[in-house]
């Protein structure tokens, strides 16, 4: 699973969808699901060619179209360039009934207002899709495969501040080799050694010493001192905190078949619910570290 929910949508009257505000109630609704959206939006069957690959999520096409109609569309999308993305192919006309059908393919004839049926459809097959990404084991994978990407970006927003001129290293720096001192008792050797002859980034890439708690700490710091809200308490709660508590959790089944990650005494069931805070909860902090990110470039080039 991922947070980005991306779509290639072609037709040739595209401009209908965007100018009528079709496409920003797509684009809002896989917000309120807690994913970034990607519509990618084309007129044009060539662009369309150009740009498609197998990482969309979900591929919209029309039937009617003046260089090529839909079914052969979707046939060589299928056929010719062997990709298995969802795809929902639509007509305002009663055409559907006399081509083939393929398998992970909506098929659908609109009969009354054809541009509202059409997003109805799509955000049927949107949730489809969601359900998918839902399971218990992928949301799994997300969840580490999100929380790490953060950790690396604040890794290297760490090294860019304590590398320039108007870093303060030492007060961070000596917080955190407090907590080491006091921790980590059998690394005591190396932390003297950082303390001493101030080799900061030699800590600060040592991933066993320089954990995601010390990074969160550290931009905490950096956050203080370019006068930036502080995002990282919540960070703890709402994204490292359930990273650690799954990150050795043990998939069971109970008696009705609830799968769950059991980590103590309480098991956590994904639910519907769940699934969006947690999306949501990702989004907002690789957000937090994008702007930290843009506003700590400003702040050493000035």
């Amino acid at each position: 699973m991922k947070i980005n929910y991306s779509v290639l949508w072609l037709d040739d009257n595209i401009d209908a969808f965007i100018n009528d505000g079709w496409v920003d109630k797509i684009k809002n609704y896989l917000i309120d699901e807690g994913f970034e959206p990607e519509i990618q939006t084309i007129g044009k069957v060539d662009d369309f060619f150009s740009c498609l690959n197998d990482s969309f999520d979900l591929i919209l096409t029309d039937f009617h179209m003046d260089e090529k109609n839909g079914a052969e569309v979707v046939e060589e999308i299928r056929k010719t360039r062997n990709i298995q993305t969802e795809i929902l192919f639509y007509t305002a006309r009663g055409d559907l009934q006399t081509i083939d059908k393929m398998d992970r393919v909506t098929y659908v004839e609109t009969s009354g207002d054809h541009y509202s049926d059409v997003i109805d459809e799509i955000i049927d097959l949107i949730n489809l899709t969601i359900k998918k990404f839902q399971h218990i084991i992928a949301m799994r994978g997300m969840i580490m495969h999100e929380t790490s990407t953060i950790d690396d970006q604040a890794k290297q927003i760490i090294l860019t501040y304590m590398g320039s001129k108007k870093a303060q290293n030492e007060e961070i720096i000596n917080s955190i080799c407090q907590k080491l001192d006091e921790l980590l008792t059998k690394k005591q050797e190396i932390v003297t050694g950082v303390k001493n002859d101030k080799k900061y980034l030699k800590l600060i890439k040592d991933n066993f010493l320089f954990s995601a708690e010390y990074k969160i700490e550290s931009i905490k710091y950096i956050l203080e001192k370019l006068s930036l809200t502080d995002f990282t308490n919540d960070y703890k709660t709402e994204v490292s905190n359930l990273r650690n508590k799954f990150a050795h959790a043990v998939l069971e089944t109970d008696e009705n078949g609830r799968h769950y990650f059991k980590g103590g005494e309480d098991g956590t069931t994904f639910n519907e619910e769940l699934c969006r805070k947690i999306r949501k909860d990702i989004n907002k902090h690789k957000k937090n570290i994008d702007n930290l990110e843009t506003t700590l470039e400003s702040y050493i080039t000035d």
